[in-house]
């Protein structure tokens, strides 16, 4: 195996487009969401997701099957995984894309407590303890601000999605998944959230599909292609060449392109309070995922 390396300007860039493509992420959800019931819609994602996923593991040669003690944990990652994604969609039906974005972005801070506890050799400095302080200052911030739009239930549900995301990331650090391939792992998440995701729209009544038209078509199309399927295997291709921590300080931008992009396509008004607090957030992120000196 390769040792990884610290990434160059390439790898950056690479880096800085993928932040940009999750944080458009939110916009492309909530243009669907005036055809595709929120549930179904994220069904769809998984589930077609999953088909271009495997036809590429198929092409690449990636071994999906034989006994390696994953399929418990597996199946696990991908209900928790899909109720990640039941939230988001939901909540940003609700919210607006700004408010969904930032409070979907507090996950790292979740991600570290949980890795703190029950990860051995993940201990916290104090550096990430101070920054998930920042950041649940701001999302506390975040919560009480009456001048930026959105639902209170829709905010929830943004927090709720984070949590359920912190905890897939932990339970695969945790236990056999970490040592099965990542493309494997994206199945497991794609493949059990469809699953369970079509069953449950029509369980609680959704309408489903009203219609597709040209947005819509293409919204689904930038889910399904563009961030479940190209994003995901570029970040993990980044994964296996490049130390990872450098990597992940540049999470701090998805919420500011989200944001961004809520105000520039979706015309959010957020108040100067929910500013501050959405830069809180970041810099709570960017403190948590800094590598540390030795």
């Amino acid at each position: 195996m390769n040792a990884r390396v610290a990434p160059g300007a390439g790898a950056f860039a690479l880096m800085v487009l993928l932040c940009a493509v999750w944080g458009f992420q939110q916009v492309a959800m909530k243009i669907a969401t005036a055809e595709i019931s929120p549930i179904m819609q994220a069904a769809l994602r998984s589930g077609l997701g999953a088909v271009l996923v495997f036809a590429w593991a198929r092409w690449r040669g990636v071994v999906l099957f034989g006994r390696d003690g994953s399929l418990r944990p597996g199946l696990l990652a991908g209900m928790l995984f899909g109720l990640e994604f039941v939230f988001i969609f939901v909540g940003v039906e609700r919210t607006t894309v700004s408010r969904m974005v930032v409070f979907l972005y507090t996950a790292p801070c979740f991600t570290v407590l949980g890795l703190h506890f029950f990860v051995p050799g993940e201990r916290m400095a104090w550096r990430q303890w101070a920054g998930v302080m920042l950041a649940f200052a701001g999302l506390v911030l975040a919560f009480i601000d009456k001048a930026s739009g959105g639902d209170v239930l829709g905010d929830f549900f943004g927090v709720l999605a984070a949590l359920f995301w912190a905890a897939t990331t932990v339970l695969i650090r945790a236990t056999s998944l970490a040592r099965v391939t990542a493309t494997k792992v994206l199945l497991y998440q794609l493949v059990v959230s469809a699953a369970v995701m079509f069953p449950l729209s029509w369980l609680v009544g959704e309408r489903g599909i009203a219609v597709l038209s040209a947005p819509t078509l293409w919204a689904m199309a930038y889910q399904i292609v563009i961030v479940a399927f190209a994003s995901y295997l570029a970040w993990f291709w980044l994964l296996t060449r490049y130390l990872a921590g450098r990597l992940l300080v540049f999470s701090f931008l998805t919420p500011l392109f989200g944001v961004g992009f809520g105000m520039v396509l979706m015309f959010d008004r957020p108040s100067l309070h929910f500013i501050l607090a959405a830069a809180m957030v970041v810099g709570g992120i960017v403190m948590v995922n800094m590598p540390s000196r030795k």
